[in-house]
């Protein structure tokens, strides 16, 4: 079903309420009326409002008019990007340096404004124990607390607990600083090694 509105000639009603290309209201004329102001005018009559008695309409430029709603659906599609979900593997009883390196990557993904699934993999007894996978998903959380939050609270999953963090920061919003923060480097450095050694690798579990 199109949602394209109506204009000009294929507007087939006996009269309109007829708005001006400023947003001021001319009043209810005749279609025949309404054409010729639009024609005198060099612009389109649009139908704005089908379902009213009578319908409203509206004189614009249709082409331009098309062309600033899509650039504004681009901009807000942009803007809405996707948040994706990484995913950080933990063992019941993971030592402390593997425990740092996995909570710097969740750090790491909670700033580029992605969602963290967190999945605590039990083996053999350790399936006895889901409370030793439920204190280190508590311990996550709150290591990283001024980055995200707990979206979706410890559950059991078969052989695994699962816990999904999400970023207190937008995803556009990420992008937005770190952009800024790449420009200000590139301001105050003499080479490109500082962009270098920002690059974030490609998104997979870890």
């Amino acid at each position: 079903m199109s949602t394209e509105p109506r204009i000009n000639d294929r507007i087939r009603v006996p009269e309109v309420r007829l708005v001006g290309p400023n947003g001021e209201q001319v009043g209810i004329v005749s279609i025949g009326d309404a054409l010729k102001l639009a024609q005198e005018s060099d612009l389109d009559l649009v139908e704005v409002a089908a379902t009213a008695r009578p319908p409203v309409c509206k004189l614009m430029d249709y082409g331009k008019f098309k062309y600033e709603s899509a650039m504004k659906a681009r901009e807000a599609r942009r803007n809405q990007a996707h948040t994706i979900i990484k995913e950080i593997k933990l063992r019941p009883k993971i030592d402390p340096h593997d425990y740092e390196t996995k909570k710097g990557h969740v750090v790491r993904f909670l700033k580029a404004g992605d969602k963290v699934k967190v999945t605590i993999m039990f083996r053999g007894r350790e399936q006895s124990r889901p409370e030793l996978g439920f204190r280190l998903l508590q311990r996550l959380a709150e290591d990283v607390t001024e980055l995200g939050f707990v979206e979706s609270q410890p559950k059991q999953d078969g052989r695994n607990m699962i816990m999904v963090i999400g970023p207190h920061k937008k995803k556009a919003e990420a992008r937005a600083e770190k952009a800024a923060a790449r420009a200000h480097r590139g301001d105050d450095s003499t080479d490109g090694s500082a962009g270098e050694l920002d690059e974030q690798p490609p998104a997979t579990s870890v």
